[in-house]
């Protein structure tokens, strides 16, 4: 099988355990997600089927979702997961909150959580976490496409906020850092991955749906169906050359090619929607990448 599960991750489970039970359904080894989600929360989780793992380069990597932030106390992972450190007593208004929310607008600079995967000389910051280490952490520049306030409940002093954003934001971060501003502390209480990339949840599917490899081949995506790049259809000579490798040239192909592409994906036949190879063009010619037949 060679395609996209766009899977509805549950709630409690990692997205390790995901990965694993569809490996025990389809019984391989090549399989994998494009980006994890902590077990609390649920939403879009792209698995890659088969080969297609060897696209997750390719693929875009914004990210939407609808976060619960907890205001009036925090926690050392920045989320519900996590043990209480601060309590605080100020109760802050919806107006206080929106002038916040404007201050993660665009690029800004995050630190991230202890509680995370990040390497430092080699080992993961949860690691240092569980043994008590301190480290210095560095903080990483990310880009808030959007933020806004969806509802806020001022007695409860708990608001879900929506938030598109670039790959590599960490959403616990954002909570905290608005109780920071606001002199309240806050953590992620809640969170739903509504988007990643091409993926939408609109168009997922349960995990507890997909129990056989009919269910998986009912709902596998083409990989054409997802890569936003631009495609070019060889014929049959092409198509023989992509098997061994070799360079391609305008001899082995259908469609014209722009040469300002950089990428490209190769298509065998349109009709049938074949991917065969990620390329690259060259003065030479087309360069085979990635191979996919």
């Amino acid at each position: 099988m060679f395609g996209f599960l766009n899977i509805n991750k549950p709630e409690k489970l990692t997205s390790h355990d995901v990965v694993s039970r569809l490996r025990k359904v389809l019984d391989i080894k090549q399989i994998g997600h494009t980006g994890t989600l902590d077990p609390f929360a649920v939403g879009v989780l792209p698995i890659c089927i088969g080969k297609s793992t060897r696209l997750i380069e390719y693929l875009d990597d914004d990210k939407a979702y609808i976060a619960t932030v907890q205001l009036g106390a925090n926690t050392d992972s920045y989320d519900i997961d996590g043990l209480v450190t601060e309590k605080f007593d100020k109760k802050i208004t919806k107006d206080e909150l929106l002038c916040t929310l404007r201050n993660f607008e665009g690029e800004i600079s995050q630190l991230p959580p202890i509680y995370s995967a990040i390497k430092v000389k080699g080992k993961k910051l949860y690691e240092y976490a569980r043994e008590g280490k301190t480290v210095n952490i560095t903080p990483r520049k990310v880009f808030i496409q959007q933020i806004s306030l969806k509802s806020f409940d001022k007695e409860k002093q708990t608001a879900t906020i929506y938030i598109k954003c670039s790959k590599g934001t960490y959403i616990r971060s954002i909570a905290y850092d608005i109780g920071k501003n606001l002199g309240c502390g806050g953590y992620l209480s809640a969170l739903k991955r509504i988007q990643a990339g091409n993926f939408n949840i609109e168009n997922s599917i349960n995990l507890e749906d997909v129990r056989t490899k009919n269910d998986v081949e009912r709902y596998l995506i083409n990989p054409l169906d997802i890569l936003n790049l631009p495609k070019i259809e060889v014929n049959q000579q092409g198509y023989e050359k992509i098997k061994f490798g070799q360079m391609l040239n305008s001899n082995d192909l259908l469609t014209q090619v722009n040469d300002e592409l950089d990428l490209v994906i190769l298509v065998y036949n349109k009709k049938e929607k074949v991917l065969c190879a990620i390329a690259q063009l060259t003065k030479d010619g087309i360069k085979v990448k990635k191979g996919f037949l």
